[in-house]
């Protein structure tokens, strides 16, 4: 068995290829916005891409937003209220992206990240990507490094680890998170899933949380998925056992299985409009968490954290 890593250069988009070369499993990562746009696999003689991507860099630098698939949440994750927060007994207002008068999906997500070291050998390849946010953007005056991390191992494992450390002197508040879409092809009613959550999130009309949460086991067991309609967040029950989300096609016998560790102990699922594919995001802490504190981060200065999920597909 070996593993390769190919890196094309299109301008100041970078391409990277994680490949099995013994199962021509791969990975297509961007250095925009860190992205993952692409992780196919060999089934029943058919490649299949579990990832609803983009057609090359330049489709995703214009059509990432309103969407953000497969973006790089941080230094929050999906909302913040009002674009608002206090941090310190400082009040600051976010500026770059906002729906509905809240701030969207972060900072980071359309940064164009620096590849760094690249590896492969008989059990893996991977690949590192740096970004430095210089407290360049109005509401957020800290400076931190986030380090994005692509492994792909043997069995069609790719793991996703980030490690953000603090590069400023003073204290900084902190959510990491991802936003991918994922499609076996067909539509998602077709689909059976499953999910180990302990509680959803209330949310009020603007998918903000009130506080409250409320038991949710509907998915603790593989099921049909049909025209289920969601955009909440649900805590995770780490108690039960890995994968803690599986999205399967029964008629392909394929699916994939999410297998985030405990420093992402939220998961946001979103299915859109097109039921084409469906966002599964691991989450550090709840939407709106720089006001609610639900797994917000405080960073002492260099300190850092790092967050960890994997994604496999696998035959059933």
């Amino acid at each position: 068995m070996a593993f390769s890593v190919n890196t094309s250069s299109f301008g100041k988009h970078v391409v990277i290829v994680l490949k099995d070369e013994s199962t021509n499993t791969y990975a297509e990562v961007y250095n925009y916005g860190a992205l993952l746009n692409n992780f196919t696999s060999k089934h029943q003689g058919q490649a299949i891409n579990v990832i609803d991507g983009f057609p090359n860099p330049a489709q995703a630098t214009e059509k990432l937003t309103p969407f953000f698939k497969s973006a790089k949440l941080s230094p929050f994750v999906c909302r913040v209220k009002n674009a608002k927060y206090t941090f310190g007994e400082e009040n600051y207002l976010l500026s770059k992206y906002s729906s509905h008068s809240n701030a969207l999906h972060g900072l980071i997500y359309d940064a164009y990240f620096t590849v760094g070291e690249t590896f492969s050998d008989q059990t893996k390849a991977s690949v590192k990507l740096e970004f430095i946010y210089d407290s360049c953007i109005e509401g957020y005056p800290f400076c931190y490094k986030t380090v994005v991390e692509y492994t792909l191992t043997e069995g069609n494992s790719l793991t996703i680890s980030t490690t953000v450390t603090n590069e400023d002197e003073k204290l900084m508040p902190l959510v990491d998170g991802w936003h991918p879409y994922f499609t076996l092809g067909d539509k998602i009613d077709e689909y059976q899933v499953e999910f180990q959550s302990k509680e959803m999130l209330e949310f009020d009309e603007d998918l903000i949380p009130t506080s409250n949460l409320h038991p949710y086991q509907e998915f603790a067991s593989i099921k049909n998925f049909g025209p289920t309609l969601l955009d909440n967040c649900f805590t995770l029950n780490f108690a039960e056992c890995q994968p803690m989300c599986v999205i399967r096609h029964p008629a392909k016998k394929v699916q994939i299985e999410f297998h985030p560790d405990n420093s992402y102990p939220y998961l946001q699922i979103y299915t859109p409009d097109h039921r084409k594919s469906i966002a599964v995001e691991n989450l550090s802490g709840a939407p709106d968490a720089f006001n609610n504190g639900m797994g917000l981060k405080v960073l002492e200065p260099k300190e850092n954290a790092i967050f960890t999920t994997k994604f496999i597909i696998r035959s059933i």
